[in-house]
């Protein structure tokens, strides 16, 4: 099966959930062209609130629908964009790929994975208990983060829900994504 863009979402305010959008413009070293999180240093508040000076390495947040699919059975009604993401894809392992992993959205876009979303407190303002069933643990005890991952625009272009996706291995040693 062929990994595909489900759906594409923005918003203009800082706010848990985002937009469903026909398309979105990914714009080179910004983000999402629009979108709150968008710019070269960081937007998100609990970052902002630290050092506002921080390259921003979460231009665009990208989660698997396959979540979505685990979520339901377990109550958790959730549905794209409802989580905060940019990107929807359907068909590819996001969190198993490795930092720098570049994904081709379409016809041109280009984002580089800088690492894993981090779920914070808001995720369970959203649903209670979400943020427990985002998070797993591994055969050796580590948390597994489940809730997307993180990447920055290399090249600008225009995606939309059914846009292919081609993955790009960095070169090995491969290091894993972590919480960015």
């Amino acid at each position: 099966m062929q990994a595909r863009v489900a759906a594409v979402h923005a918003s203009t305010v800082h706010g848990f959930s985002k937009f469903e959008e026909d398309h979105i413009v990914l714009v080179e070293g910004l983000g999402v062209e629009g979108d709150a999180h968008a710019g070269t240093t960081v937007k998100h508040r609990s970052r902002v609130a630290r050092n506002p000076q921080q390259p921003n390495l979460r231009q665009v947040h990208l989660l698997h629908a396959e979540l979505f699919d685990e979520l339901m059975p377990r109550g958790f009604p959730v549905f794209p964009g409802e989580m905060g993401e940019n990107i929807t894809t359907r068909g590819l392992d996001l969190l198993s790929l490795p930092t720098g992993t570049r994904l081709r959205l379409g016809a041109s876009a280009e984002v580089m994975l800088t690492g894993l979303r981090n779920p914070c407190k808001q995720i369970d303002r959203f649903q209670p208990g979400l943020m427990a069933a985002v998070l797993d643990r591994d055969a050796e005890g580590h948390t597994v983060r489940k809730a997307g991952v993180m990447a920055v625009v290399t090249t600008g272009g225009s995606v939309a829900a059914g846009d292919a996706i081609t993955v790009v291995q960095p070169a090995e040693p491969y290091r894993p994504l972590e919480p960015v």
